[in-house]
Formats: structure tokens, sequence, C-alpha cells
């Protein structure tokens, strides 16, 4: 219910979830995001935490201290690392939605390469859902491009 209440203040997405750049749509709005899809960890001991996201984590490859990493949680179009990617995606949904009081909570479409497979599908299903979509649809990247 309160899900469905934030949906209110939220604006639909299609995500293009790249292994080099992840790009949002919002309809009437065009692309209102396209940045790279790198995310740097901070670790400490046992905990992971995000550093930061998309350019700014981008400008880190290989220029980090010891203790922060910075990773490419896609890789050939399919999510290697699920805890990173849902991060990442919740990152940039929030991004879209800086101007709303409430935590977003959008309907979201996210293309997918025509010969996932049914898990990693599955995987980038579970990920949009965590990262806070109240609905998750998926598309296969060539209808999507037609």
């Amino acid at each position: 219910m309160f899900k469905r209440l934030r949906g209110l203040f939220s604006s639909d997405l299609s995500i293009d979830l790249g292994t080099a750049n992840t790009l949002i749509y919002v309809r009437g709005r065009g692309i209102v995001l396209d940045e790279p899809s790198v995310v740097a960890i901070r670790q400490s001991g046992n905990m992971r935490s995000v550093a930061s996201v998309g350019a700014d984590a981008k400008r880190m490859l290989g220029r980090t201290p010891g203790n922060i990493t910075a990773i490419r949680p896609m890789k050939d179009g399919v999510i290697a690392d699920f805890t990173v990617t849902e991060q990442m995606l919740q990152h940039f949904i929030r991004k879209v939605h800086q101007s709303t009081f409430l935590t977003p909570s959008p309907r979201v479409l996210v293309c997918v390469p025509c010969m996932s497979t049914q898990v990693e599908r599955r995987a980038i299903r579970e990920s949009a859902e965590g990262a806070g979509a109240r609905e998750v649809f998926l598309i296969e990247e060539p209808m999507a491009a037609a």
C-alpha cells in the first residue's frame, strides 16, 4: 500500500542497463540520465559500502586508495555483482527523482539482451525491485530499439 502511494510521486522509467553506461528515459522529458555503469566500493573490515556511483566512480578507476575499489557490476550485458548493481540502480533512480520528498517507487521498464537466460532476467528484475521499483517490466533490446 505504502509503496503504491510513493509511486504516485514517481515517474515511470525506462532503463538501459549497459555494461559501459546506464541510460534512464522519462516519458515527456527524454533521456534524463546517462552515467557510466561504475561503482566505487569502500571496504572496511567485513563491511562494504558504496563510496560513489557513475561519473564520480569512473574518475576513481585506477586512482583509488587501498580500501576503495572501482568496479563495473555489469559484464557482457548481464549482472556480475547483484548487490552492487542493485545499489547502483537505487542511486540512479533517486538521482532522477531528486525533487521528491518520498523515496521513489517507480514502474520500471528495463532492456535486456535477447540472448539472456531466465536466470539473468530474474536477476535484473530482482535487482530493480530491490532498488525500489514497484513494478518491473523487461523488454529485449532489439524490440526497444525498434
